[in-house]
């Protein structure tokens, strides 16, 4: 269960302050705060579709959805040898998606779910948790989906936290506290709904700047 002091409503509150929450690993039941000196982003107008992705993406190994396996997806990102998700994390994001303000990209390989990414939505920023993968270039085709569909449904910012090379190979970036909380202030002003349209079709998500690779 969630630590008796910390809730989905503080959970929001601190994410409006540039503020997140992690766990040592998945035993431990604590819960600390991280604000960054430096913070990734993903610029939504800077993702890197490689040819190979590209031509990837367009062979629809997968079936792509929107918050249909919340809970598939956050086990998922949390298979692995360590984790900062433990049973706290876990309980607050399943509160926050039945709130409407968690979501999952899921994709799929029949009926079996092979990859997928989530975070948390307010205002027009997107805060993206983790992702997981378990077919070869899912976690990328997961990203590239979600990033056209934040785009056209009027996100601005693209949160990724910190930044890792898998991310900064897809066009990530780090940028100083200071002018994340900046990009994070203008981003709260006016709201954007993840909801508010179908996921892009395939031909939409490739329409971008092809990296040669």
């Amino acid at each position: 269960m969630a630590q008796p002091d910390l809730t989905a409503d503080l959970l929001l509150r601190a994410y409006a302050m540039g503020v997140f929450p992690m766990a040592e690993s998945r035993d431990d039941p604590r819960v600390f705060w991280v604000d960054p000196e430096q913070r990734g982003v993903l610029p939504l107008d800077g993702f890197r579709l490689s040819r190979s992705l590209r031509k990837r993406i367009l062979q629809e190994p997968f079936k792509v959805t929107l918050n249909r396996d919340f809970a598939g997806v956050v086990e998922g990102c949390a298979d692995r040898d360590e984790t900062w998700i433990n049973d706290t994390i876990f309980d607050l994001y399943a509160q926050l998606h039945d709130m409407g303000h968690a979501h999952s990209l899921e994709l799929w390989d029949g009926a079996a779910l092979v990859g997928g990414v989530y975070g948390v939505s307010l205002g027009r920023a997107f805060f993206g948790e983790s992702m997981f993968s378990r077919r070869r270039d899912a976690s990328k085709i997961a990203l590239a989906y979600l990033v056209a569909h934040l785009t056209q449904t009027g996100f601005t910012l693209f949160d990724t936290q910190f930044l890792t090379e898998h991310l900064a190979s897809l066009g990530g970036v780090e940028i100083p506290r200071a002018q994340y909380h900046d990009m994070l202030s203008q981003a709260l002003e006016r709201m954007a709904d993840i909801t508010a349209c179908a996921l892009p079709g395939v031909h939409s998500v490739v329409q971008r700047k092809t990296q040669t690779s």
